[in-house]
């Protein structure tokens, strides 16, 4: 392949807010310094009746990254943004595929493509974490549709080739987020947001989902002395009252739940705050949450499900959580910070010279090794 082929890629994008619009903003900016990339993402992604948060859309966002050309639950427009994908006359098409509720406008677009045209799919997960009757079929037909398949764990790898043991797959790492970066020391950012200066604090961050395993740190976390606080940021999809109710029954009163969307620009001081920041995941693939965390040099404490902990101990940037059970968890949390673990894991992450742009490139360098050797 030139220089001047053309690649498509169409994804959730800014002013779509969430892991998948992130991850993929980054992912054009790096890939477009090699390719002539043309950026599609949706009109909607789900109608309001059935999307679980307070808005899809970043707040105070207006600048647009993509063109918006389609709907997921308006048959009508994967005709029209199939014809105005067909314009560009793509030699690579680019998506990425996280749900299957996404599988028939995805097969739709695959099948209508020109034939010379190379499509790729960044698998972000394959099998839901909340699962639903039709989630099998649909993959196996996604996956027959596409040419070359890029995954970010080697879970989903393994997800793919269960489906699909022909496939042409590629695991690459998911790059780190750059860090906003703070002037707050953690004694700062803990008055800021009315937490105790000098307890031993944890990070609940992101959005939250029952699969996320928040109750379950709720629960050891009620084990847990006057010492710890709880800090948990990220808004609630599904009932916000039932934290409330676990939290308000918590021994421990040491805690702070601020149940809204949090933007860019106040991430940094969350992460200040914080020794730990904890993924008590029941089911994942790979997290955002862990990358970002990395970004911002704190400690990670996560469950060893999925591709979420995969290289984490190895690497130095945190520890693996056997169980949830909440006396199991608790004592955990306890035993790291009483041998200084997270005091060292911190020391350590904060030496590193962390090259984010670098590391997008070469994220997007391998994608476009494996689109054009493949």
């Amino acid at each position: 392949m030139k220089r001047t082929d053309k690649w498509v890629f169409f994804s959730a994008l800014p002013p779509f807010r969430g892991g998948i619009a992130k991850f993929s903003a980054r992912t054009l900016q790096a890939l477009s310094q090699s390719k002539d990339v043309k950026s599609f993402t949706f009109r909607k992604q789900y109608p309001d009746i059935l999307f679980p948060g307070t808005s899809q859309l970043e707040p105070d966002v207006n600048d647009e990254l993509a063109e918006r050309i389609v709907s997921t639950f308006n048959p009508i427009t994967y005709l029209t943004s199939l014809l105005r994908i067909r314009q560009e006359r793509p030699t690579v098409f680019v998506t990425s595929y996280w749900m299957t509720f996404m599988s028939p406008l995805m097969v739709f677009w695959a099948l209508f493509l020109p034939k010379r045209t190379k499509k790729v799919a960044i698998i972000h997960n394959l099998i839901p974490h909340e699962k639903r009757f039709f989630d099998a079929l649909f993959n196996r037909i996604f996956l027959s549709a596409y040419d070359i398949f890029i995954v970010l764990s080697s879970a989903v790898q393994q997800d793919v080739l269960s489906y699909k043991p022909s496939a042409n797959v590629v695991l690459l790492s998911h790059p780190p987020y750059e860090a906003e970066g703070t002037l707050l020391s953690k004694a700062q950012a803990r008055t800021q947001l009315g937490l105790d200066p000098h307890k031993k604090t944890l990070l609940f961050f992101g959005l939250i989902r029952t699969y996320k395993g928040l109750a379950e740190l709720i629960n050891a976390f009620g084990r847990l002395d006057d010492s710890y606080q709880l800090l948990i940021a990220g808004e609630v999809y599904g009932d916000a009252q039932f934290y409330m109710e676990a939290l308000n029954e918590l021994p421990n009163p040491n805690w702070k739940f601020v149940n809204r969307y949090l933007p860019d620009t106040e991430v940094d001081m969350y992460f200040a705050a914080a020794d730990l920041v904890v993924l008590p995941y029941l089911s994942a693939t790979q997290s955002g949450i862990r990358s970002l965390a990395l970004s911002q040099k704190r400690a990670v404490l996560c469950t060893n499900v999925g591709g979420l902990a995969e290289g984490l101990v190895a690497s130095g940037q945190g520890f693996d959580l056997l169980s949830t059970d909440p006396n199991s968890f608790a004592d955990r949390i306890q035993s790291l910070f009483n041998q200084g673990d997270i005091e060292k894991c911190n020391a350590y992450l904060a030496t590193l010279n962390i090259d984010h742009d670098d590391a997008w490139l070469s994220f997007a360098l391998g994608l476009i090794h494996f689109a054009e050797e493949a």
